[in-house]
């Protein structure tokens, strides 16, 4: 399964995967990378199954014929962290007008820089802000997963995008805090599609639609709604039955 670094370093499929083995005894294993990356190991024939958060690089995945179709799997969001004194004043629930105010005063932001899901997120979110990240004084892209991301944010004390999830399994703060959150265009989709064996024969299309029909049912619906850090629920289900 090629898959996000979200639901890796979360922890989820550490808490998901055996109750699917106890369900079908089928072994997973999971390649966690980005997004983007995950979706061209997909178009490559290099997964069985894809499940991942940029939606409309999921819907184009299906328009060219790498999956039959895509099933909606759960939810999250995501939030803006940075220093808790906010230097930028970029508090609240617009992240627009936030990333405006932390581009004003060329504060130092941290962006995963890697085709990842956030990453898509967090450029769509500049564009709306109306700047190109080469406008922006303290741009430093990284390209590397969301949990190194954060380490060097929190080493930085700079402002940085994250999904709620990551963000909750994640110990090193430093001076970090949730400094944007609840505006509606943070919701954060995740998508399922098993790759097609019309493109690429030698999937294990059988097994992939398994943990397809699994992670969409009841069972597996249930499994993702109690996994919890912290008593925090990280994942929301939301595929429709």
């Amino acid at each position: 399964m090629a898959s996000t670094t979200s639901t890796e370093q979360t922890g989820l499929f550490a808490h998901l995967l055996p109750e699917f083995k106890r369900a079908t005894g089928i072994d997973v294993k999971v390649v966690a990378v980005g997004t983007g990356q995950a979706i061209d190991m997909a178009r490559r024939g290099d997964a069985d199954v894809l499940f991942v958060h940029d939606q409309p690089a999921e819907e184009k995945f299906v328009a060219d014929g790498f999956a039959p179709t895509r099933h909606a799997v759960m939810y999250n969001d995501f939030v803006l962290v940075g220093p808790k004194d906010d230097p930028a004043g970029a508090k609240g629930r617009d992240v627009v007008e936030g990333l405006k105010k932390v581009a004003a005063v060329n504060a130092p932001f941290v962006s995963r820089g890697d085709k990842s899901g956030t990453h898509a997120a967090e450029l769509r979110y500049w564009k709306k802000a109306g700047l190109a990240t080469a406008q922006v004084g303290g741009y430093k892209e990284c390209g590397c997963g969301m949990g190194p991301a954060l380490n060097i944010a929190s080493s930085a004390n700079a402002y940085a995008l994250t999904d709620r999830g990551t963000w909750l399994s994640f110990k090193n703060r430093g001076d970090l805090a949730v400094l944007i959150e609840g505006d509606k265009r943070l919701f954060n989709q995740y998508g399922v599609m098993a790759v097609s064996a019309k493109k690429h024969p030698h999937v294990k299309q059988a097994a992939a639609k398994k943990f397809v029909d699994w992670i969409v049912s009841a069972q597996g619906q249930q499994a993702i709604a109690s996994y919890k850090v912290a008593g925090e629920q990280l994942f929301f289900p939301n595929a429709a039955n």
